[in-house]
């Protein structure tokens, strides 16, 4: 996004990313002003990127829900899955009781399936939960150049106000 005389691009950025993008194209890109490092930047531009940025973050954390929320499933019918799979082998190993070997046997396969689909469902929280800490961090990093930049703007005006009260 440019600034212009002409107003703001009004292209809408991809995402929370673009939008911070666009947002530092346009301070990148604003008109200096004469013998100062302060820059003149459209507020109504900036103020509608800000704006989208909000509007961005609430879908990038339903998201995150979501992922979650699938990795919960999975865990609770991978649950499910083991559960029948034991009561087949208890079954199976009831019938089998006058055969010593065989329900031991089927007992120590019984148990290594509720191992594995254990591993599996804590497997799938572990990449869910891995995931939504990488989106996280993610938007920490974004919010976080979001509030320097804006935290050094405000000094900018700071300081050109009070200069602009010195010379009063």
């Amino acid at each position: 996004m440019s600034v212009s005389d002409h107003g703001p691009d009004r292209t809408q950025p991809e995402g929370l990313t673009g939008i911070l993008d666009a947002l530092a194209d346009a301070i990148g890109q604003a008109r200096s002003m004469p013998m100062s490092s302060s820059v003149l930047v459209n507020r109504a531009e900036l103020l509608d990127l800000v704006d989208q940025a909000r509007d961005v973050l609430p879908t990038q954390l339903t998201r995150a829900d979501e992922v979650l929320a699938a990795a919960d499933a999975a865990r609770v019918a991978a649950q499910a899955e083991a559960d029948a799979i034991i009561a087949g082998a208890r079954a199976r190993a009831a019938e089998l009781v006058e055969e010593h070997e065989l329900t031991r046997a089927a007992q120590a396969r019984a148990e290594q399936i509720v191992a594995d689909a254990q591993d599996v469902a804590d497997g799938l929280r572990r990449d869910a939960d891995d995931y939504c800490d990488r989106r996280l961090a993610d938007f920490e990093i974004d919010l976080t150049r979001l509030m320097t930049q804006v935290q050094a703007g405000r000094a900018k005006l700071a300081t050109r106000l009070g200069t602009d009260d010195d010379e009063d």
